[in-house]
């Protein structure tokens, strides 16, 4: 009866072990047959699935699900796509169009109020200093003039607060005419300044730019420390050597 038993068990282990074989046989004869798709396992419509190209690897795209890709034959491996690499000549040239984009596009907002305050400044000097100059050009040539219908320049004595500027004009002549002569030349001056300062900052925007961009994947740690250790210096075969200390920047 044991026997018996033994002898039943034996066969039922056999069978399953033949039965789990057959499967596995036929599951990898139905992966492995060249006339088998994902798109026909997944009972995709045959008008979804598009042929492949002679010369590629034999993609095949489901277009009711075009997010997924259908691979037959060999896997491609798709490679994700490369981060954009941080121009520095991207950034010049937006700094050039427009004052303080390059610096936006380095991801440097807090200098962007800076610019456009040091524009604001130039700007607000060049507007007084063309004012001035026109306003001294005006009087230095109406006080050559002569003109009676014309007198701007009284303004500029009345300004001062001279109360009779004709009274006061007597006999200084001369004088006042190098006093109109040399403020029209001082505020020329200063308009040129003024236009030079404009350029030098937005020249100073575009190299700012370009620098940031250049050092925007440069790494800097935190741990940033400075060690004095003593050294031993070779100065050359005749003389030996001599101590002293080296210091070594750590970063």
């Amino acid at each position: 009866m044991i026997q018996f038993c033994f002898v039943l068990t034996m066969l039922f282990l056999c069978g399953i072990a033949n039965v789990q074989a057959l499967l596995n046989d036929t599951a990898t004869s139905a992966a492995l047959r060249p006339d088998s798709t994902i798109a026909e396992r997944n009972s995709t419509p045959a008008d979804s699935v598009l042929p492949a190209p002679a010369d590629t690897d034999h993609v095949i795209i489901n277009e009711s699900n075009d997010s997924i890709p259908r691979i037959e034959g060999e896997i491609v491996e798709m490679s994700s796509p490369e981060e954009e690499f941080h121009s520095p000549h991207r950034a010049s040239m937006f700094a050039a169009v427009i004052p303080g984009l390059g610096q936006m596009y380095n991801k440097k907002y807090w200098k962007v109020p800076l610019l456009f305050a040091g524009i604001g400044g130039v700007v607000y000097g060049l507007t007084f200093n063309s004012e001035r100059y026109t306003y001294y050009r005006n009087a230095y040539r109406d006080f050559v003039v002569q003109d009676p219908s014309n007198k701007s320049y009284l303004e500029i004595l009345v300004n001062s607060g001279i109360s009779n500027p004709e009274a006061y004009l007597a006999g200084k002549e001369e004088w006042f005419l190098r006093y109109l002569d040399n403020s029209k030349k001082r505020f020329k001056r200063y308009r040129e300044l003024s236009y030079a300062g404009i350029f030098a900052l937005y020249l100073v925007s575009v190299i700012d730019a370009s620098i940031d961009a250049h050092f925007y994947y440069f790494d800097i740690s935190d741990d940033l420390s400075l060690q004095v250790t003593p050294a031993y210096m070779h100065l050359n075969s005749n003389m030996g050597g001599a101590m002293g200390l080296q210091m070594v920047f750590t970063f």
